[in-house]
């Protein structure tokens, strides 16, 4: 997968992580076909990264939410004669708030986006790469995969998801020669986070939060190589072990306290 040539599907590839990694695997010589519902935005991104290396650039205009999403993809990819060598699953969406006070048609579409669509597709893609013996595929998932934290339950329990089924498709598919890593970064400085909200350019400065580029290089390097698991950044791994060592009862204490978390009246 280090030969240039090779074609690579990237998942919500029009900003953030996503547009990092494809950049860098455009640098690598990796053919592109970039897949985001941004319709707009993501043709300036393919536009852009076939003006600054020569490889071939494809976009897919598609909502990976919809429940037939990853079939649906799959076709489009038959009709235009692509087959996919690399496959990075980065495609998410992020809420802040109690599960009890989600609104269902957002937590139904973030499960879609970040469980059923990415697993639906390393069953059609990976079917494929085991039969040519040879392919990588990333899931990206989170550090709070490794501590679930009151307010994003349901991101970090699909996060938590993709940890997993990442390392069971690994075993599956490694003696068939294809390389399954998974990406847990930590905060990054991307549109995911509302800054209305997240105060983000303040965290990044601060170094709380990693910048895109940077976690996508470590990632692109680690996927490249077959690593099971990239947590980029030293702080990011500080954290997470910061995370798995705080009892819950602490966890609970900051629950009742924090002003974002305080229980309502």
């Amino acid at each position: 997968m280090n030969v240039p040539g090779s074609t690579a599907l990237v998942t919500g590839a029009c900003s953030g992580i996503g547009l990092a990694i494809a950049r860098r695997l455009a640098a690598r010589g990796h053919g592109l076909v970039l897949v985001s519902n941004r319709e707009e935005p993501l043709a300036r991104a393919a536009a852009e990264i076939a003006a600054a290396h020569p490889v071939q650039v494809q976009a897919i205009a598609q909502d990976l939410a919809a429940p037939d999403a990853a079939e649906a993809l799959v076709a489009v990819l038959d009709a235009r004669g692509l087959e996919i060598d690399i496959l990075v699953n980065n495609a998410g969406v992020f809420f802040f708030g109690e599960a009890v006070d989600a609104d269902p048609a957002r937590a139904r579409a973030m499960l879609q986006l970040h469980v059923t669509t990415p697993s639906l597709l390393c069953t059609l893609l990976g079917a494929r790469m085991r039969a040519r013996r040879r392919g990588r595929i990333l899931l990206v998932s989170s550090i709070s995969a490794w501590r679930p934290f009151p307010g994003i339950s349901y991101y970090a329990s699909s996060k938590a998801y993709l940890r997993s089924f990442a390392a069971a498709l690994r075993s599956e598919l490694a003696v068939y020669g294809v390389g399954v890593t998974c990406l847990a970064p930590g905060a990054t400085a991307t549109g995911l986070y509302d800054p209305d909200v997240v105060p983000v350019a303040r965290a990044r400065r601060l170094g709380v939060m990693m910048d895109a580029e940077v976690v996508a290089e470590a990632e692109v390097q680690a996927l490249l190589r077959g690593d099971a698991l990239c947590v980029p950044g030293l702080v990011t791994r500080a954290m997470t072990t910061a995370a798995v060592l705080t009892p819950q009862p602490v966890i609970d204490w900051l629950r009742r306290r924090a002003p974002w978390l305080r229980p309502r009246s």
